[in-house]
């Protein structure tokens, strides 16, 4: 199984170191994960290939233009799942990144100045998706979320698989805490537990620490419950 994406931005030099690096860059030079990054600038008309004008309504700053994009966009081999990076869409999550990773091709659009012509979602039937509940610049550095997200979870990309399953999110809780050498550490040991080899302790103490963590910085993610309760 492999995972082709296909990047559409008016900046394709964003991209270039992060996907030379690391997980992505192993997995693409490894044939796991296919990456193509496209100029949308190419795909404008006109002598100057502007991408951007002034909003319909009045109102501050540029909006992209819809026609660059939607032939950026058709021009790509294949159906892929057509995804723009949007502080408007629908919030990022593990379970979606796990279900992107099964479609076989994505294309990340992303937007810049005060976003996208409604119309290219519409045209295009897209899907409007955000790493979170704040603004950014532009939809390139929200991409690489995505991308790094959905890609780790693609056979083939992660060395140990175990690794991915026992991940934050993936029991709907936080990981546990880790530690390695050296033993101490500024006053600080290692808890015991970890150094027992007792695997029933040990798995007892890593359900118990992965659930203080989320009630204290997460407890959204855990249903109402006296079980639950915000720690004090």
């Amino acid at each position: 199984m492999s995972l082709r994406v296909d990047l559409l931005t008016i900046f394709p030099g964003y991209f270039e170191s992060p996907l030379r690096e690391s997980l992505l860059g192993r997995a693409i030079e490894g044939g796991v994960l296919h990456v193509r990054v496209h100029d949308i600038r190419a795909h404008a008309t006109g002598a100057h290939r502007q991408v951007d004008d002034e909003p319909y309504g009045g109102g501050p700053g540029m909006v992209m233009l819809a026609d660059p994009i939607v032939r950026a966009v058709e021009s790509l081999e294949g159906k892929p799942r057509v995804i723009v990076l949007s502080p408007q869409g629908r919030l990022q999550t593990q379970p979606l990144a796990r279900e992107l990773a099964g479609a076989g091709g994505l294309a990340l659009v992303c937007g810049r100045y005060e976003g996208i012509d409604e119309r290219v979602v519409q045209v295009l039937g897209a899907e409007e998706l955000s790493v979170g509940d704040y603004v950014l610049p532009g939809g390139e550095p929200a991409a690489l979320v995505v991308l790094e997200a959905v890609a780790r979870l693609v056979p083939g990309v992660v060395g140990n698989p175990e690794s991915v399953e026992a991940d934050s999110f993936e029991s709907g809780v936080f990981d546990h805490p880790h530690y390695t050498r050296p033993r101490e550490y500024r006053g600080l040991e290692v808890p015991e537990v970890l150094l027992s080899g007792d695997h029933a302790r040990l798995a007892a103490w890593r359900r118990e620490r992965a659930l203080e963590k989320t009630k204290r910085n997460r407890p959204d993610l855990l249903p109402p419950g006296p079980a639950n309760e915000q720690p004090r």
